[in-house]
């Protein structure tokens, strides 16, 4: 081939490369699937509605161990930490000066035992006499007088005996409720006061326990409207109070509630309620803080949707997907309550009979068209009990035809 045939066959080539890509550029683009998700259809269903109060354990009972006589404290009756009972003994003062007044008041009874016998024989006369002349009237009344002041000075003494018994018996410090006694202030050989400011030690019974509860007025309202209204309903057993311990844990015992304070609380704006706890295991201490959930009432046709089927806008609030009648992808905001088992409790946002979707969210965008393929939530947990395979498988092979 001659170099002027070479030359006149370029530009031809060129016009027909020029006219496939022409041809290439006319033939329509490959068409991307349809992307698949799996949607649950949402049914109103019973609900137990709860809210979780922050509270702190209180002692079913305190008591303040103080002495009630003045003395030397001689011995200490029992050990620290350690349970004890009603009556048990804690403390011995020294007793010997209340045995010594004890002693006097009962010589000051059996003085005033004999003087009483005297003027009552001598009243017994002064009657005899007055009826032979032998005696005036002025004589009885007086010797009448006389058996009255002796009565009066004998119940005095029997008095003043008593109170001297109460003082010795007062030496030895007993408790006054059973419960876990504290340490001990004071130690033998100490001087203690009747009434001191100081307490000796201190007993708390800690089976059963209280915990004190805040509530928010706002949120009290709120489900005193929802009762009112007929959305909520009161259980039958009355309201169940579960314990969250600071590890997130379920308490073992189920509490009952007790009583809603009366007034609010200026300084924070919540109502104080109680609720008491059985604590045979002694695990609730006072002064611990804890968390309960307590079921104020039971919604008959409350919406829920599975937690992992919501995120959060750049705004805080809470989105999940929808598919629409059209079979089009739906973002849309929701209302949500409290957790309930995996699930939200949805307030606004969502209805009987939408299309949620719960698989294949990351392929899902606002407006796209979608396959559905329905799968069954267990409304325990709100985890899927049949996962679509190829809704969780497609995500991969859509990134690599992207």
């Amino acid at each position: 081939m001659t170099r002027l045939t070479i030359l006149r066959a370029v530009p031809l080539i060129a016009l027909l490369s020029l006219a496939a890509c022409g041809d290439e550029s006319q033939k329509p683009a490959a068409q991307q699937p349809t992307p698949e998700v799996g949607v649950v259809t949402l049914k109103p269903r019973e609900a137990k509605i709860s809210t979780v109060l922050p509270g702190r354990v209180v002692a079913y009972q305190v008591s303040e161990v103080r002495p009630q006589v003045t003395g030397i404290l001689l011995k200490r009756d029992f050990v620290e930490g350690a349970e004890v009972k009603e009556g048990d003994l804690l403390y011995e003062i020294d007793p010997v000066q209340y045995k010594a007044a004890l002693a006097s008041a009962e010589a000051a009874v059996q003085r005033a035992e004999a003087t009483l016998v005297s003027v009552k024989l001598k009243a017994a006369r002064k009657t005899q006499l007055l009826q032979t002349n032998a005696a005036s009237q002025q004589d009885v009344d007086d010797a009448v007088a006389a058996y009255k002041q002796g009565e009066a000075d004998l119940n005095a003494a029997k008095a003043n005996r008593d109170t001297a018994a109460i003082s010795l018996d007062r030496t030895k410090v007993t408790a006054s409720i059973s419960g876990r006694i504290g340490k001990s202030t004071i130690t033998p050989g100490a001087l203690v006061t009747a009434s001191q400011a100081t307490a000796m030690t201190t007993i708390q019974q800690l089976d059963p326990v209280y915990v004190d509860l805040d509530q928010s007025t706002s949120e009290m309202e709120r489900l005193r409207s929802q009762v009112a209204g007929g959305q909520l309903k009161r259980p039958a057993g009355g309201v169940e109070v579960e314990l969250l311990m600071e590890n997130g844990k379920a308490y073992a015992q189920k509490g009952k509630y007790g009583f809603t304070d009366t007034s609010v609380n200026e300084n924070t704006g919540s109502v104080s309620s109680r609720a008491i706890f059985a604590n045979p295991d002694r695990a609730l201490l006072p002064g611990m803080y804890v968390r309960a959930r307590i079921v104020a009432g039971i919604d008959s046709a409350a919406i829920l949707v599975p937690q992992r089927a919501v995120s959060r806008n750049p705004l805080g609030q809470a989105v999940a997907m929808f598919v629409d009648k059209d079979g089009k992808i739906e973002q849309r905001t929701l209302e949500t309550g409290e957790e309930i088992d995996g699930n939200w409790l949805v307030r606004s946002g969502a209805k009987a009979g939408d299309r949620l979707v719960v698989e294949g969210t990351q392929k899902a965008r606002a407006g796209a068209a979608v396959k559905t393929v329905e799968v069954e939530v267990d409304p325990a947990t709100g985890l899927t009990v049949n996962p679509s395979r190829q809704a969780e498988a497609r995500p991969a092979a859509a990134t690599r035809e992207d």
